[in-house]
């Protein structure tokens, strides 16, 4: 554990918010907050007389210390750290990655629907750390969701996930609300008559079996987490949409992404692209080996 939450700033209402909600997850941590701006052209530090170059700095510094007075506002005891750092965003990203446990972002909304849209630099990022990334996107850093929903996780049963369901039993423990662990499975294809009815039994005998599996998986981390009301859910439904039900009382979504040693891969599944663009609650994106 580095014990440090970073958050990457640019001058948006998204990364404000974003800003806002990882100082509640440090908080919560008991970890430092780390304020992060890059930008390539910063000048380095002027121990004379300001230069031209210090003072278009001054926008740089500015995001950071807008930042800062919000963070310290809302947790006036919260250690942070402010870096306004030279260097290409995505570049600074990594790096910055290494020597921390989670990773937050802002993500811009598009108009009535308030979808994500990931950037540029934030699809880069969750590409190429095996870090933790949480997306935020403008007004979704009230306080009063605090403790009063749950924590979804999304659970596929493809593959050992100990990573994914140890971060998801972690985050519904330090807030104390209940984990809801979310699998959707598609009915088979004898389970479909011919004219498009599906037969109860089969769809029956389906549930059955994906609740048995859900339980095997999560019985450890109960045992392990005994504080932690868990809700088992299957639903009959392809996973991405299955995994959006109920989500409008969620603290966070939580969602997995096998990288198998492949962090440089552009795709991050439709799973996480379905929840990163219509959950109306930040999403966390959990790299874990299969």
């Amino acid at each position: 554990m580095k014990d440090r939450v970073t958050v990457g700033l640019d001058g948006t209402p998204q990364s404000l918010s974003a800003a806002l909600w990882a100082a509640r997850e440090a908080e919560l941590r008991k970890a430092r907050l780390r304020l992060l701006h890059a930008w390539i052209l910063l000048a380095p530090e002027q121990t004379g007389a300001p230069s031209e170059e210090a003072e278009a700095d001054q926008w740089p510094h500015r995001i950071v210390d807008e930042a800062r007075t919000a963070v310290l506002a809302a947790h006036p005891n919260l250690p942070v750290d402010v870096s306004p750092v030279r260097a290409e965003p995505l570049a600074a990203l990594v790096q910055a990655a290494d020597d921390s446990d989670l990773l937050v972002l802002g993500s811009r909304g598009l108009g009535a629907a308030a979808r994500f849209t990931l950037g540029e630099t934030g699809l880069e990022v969750m590409t190429r750390t095996a870090l933790p990334t949480v997306l935020v996107r403008a007004r979704q850093d009230t306080p009063a969701r605090i403790g009063s929903g749950n924590v979804t996780v999304g659970v596929s049963l493809h593959a050992a996930c100990d990573g994914l369901l140890a971060f998801a039993f972690e985050t519904a423990a330090r807030r104390s609300v209940a984990l809801r662990a979310v699998h959707g499975r598609h009915l088979p294809a004898y389970a479909y008559h011919r004219g498009g009815g599906v037969d109860r039994i089969a769809a029956e005998e389906t549930a059955r079996s994906a609740r048995d599996e859900l339980a095997a998986v999560l019985g450890p981390w109960r045992a392990k987490f005994p504080d932690v009301q868990v809700d088992e859910q299957v639903i009959l439904e392809s996973p991405a949409p299955a995994l959006l039900h109920g989500t409008s009382n969620a603290e966070l979504l939580i969602v997995g992404r096998r990288h198998g040693g492949r962090l440089l891969s552009p795709r991050i599944g439709h799973v996480v692209q379905a929840a990163v663009h219509h959950a109306p609650c930040p999403v966390a994106i959990v790299p874990y080996a299969p």
